[in-house]
């Protein structure tokens, strides 16, 4: 599949994810309608993003084999399905329930599959050529650094009282924002390389 046509399919999804979550969230709008339309509206901005990023690397900039990416692509694929719904459950669940420590297992239903995720890039990164490793490291290094400035930027904000960022949400984003930086950052030094 072409880039451009690549881009198009995510495009696509990411519209038509993003109506969907619109749709539940104007007829359904229960708890369960508006975590359903939340999950649904994240999905469909991931898949935007990753439309955006496909689009701006060059067309070589994997040079992996097929198989892996392919090998790749699924575990990934697989284990953010599972998140997403584990997500759900767990936000599900947590309203039922009391117990602190039943609370606290509910609550990291949805970190397994993000290790699967983390097992799946570091399998990849360990299995492709030395320019590709180079080309990955790179990335990831620089998204890292980034999004360690950006929370300690934030950090310097919010204890001087000039930003109120709960620190739930801070630390749900952090991994996110790795992901989104390294898709940038890659991009770019892939343009370096080829």
């Amino acid at each position: 599949m072409s880039r451009n046509a690549l881009s198009l399919c995510l495009l696509s999804g990411a519209v038509l994810l993003a109506a969907s979550g619109a749709v539940v969230m104007q007829f359904a709008p229960s708890a369960g309608g508006v975590i359903a339309s939340k999950l649904l509206l994240g999905i469909a901005t991931g898949l935007g993003i990753a439309a955006i990023l496909r689009r701006l690397m060059p067309e070589d900039c994997d040079a992996a084999p097929q198989a892996l990416r392919k090998r790749y692509t699924r575990e990934v694929v697989i284990a953010m399905t599972a998140y997403a719904l584990l997500l759900v459950v767990s936000i599900l669940l947590l309203k039922q329930v009391d117990g602190t420590l039943l609370r606290a297992l509910i609550a990291l239903l949805p970190v397994p599959p993000m290790v699967l995720v983390l097992r799946a890039m570091i399998r990849y990164i360990r299995d492709v050529d030395e320019l590709q490793q180079r080309i990955e490291l790179e990335a990831v290094s620089f998204a890292t650094a980034f999004v360690s400035l950006l929370y300690l930027t934030g950090g310097f904000l919010q204890s001087a009282k000039v930003i109120d960022v709960p620190s739930n949400v801070a630390m749900i984003w952090v991994f996110p924002l790795v992901c989104l930086a390294y898709g940038l950052a890659k991009a770019v030094v892939a343009r370096r390389y080829h």
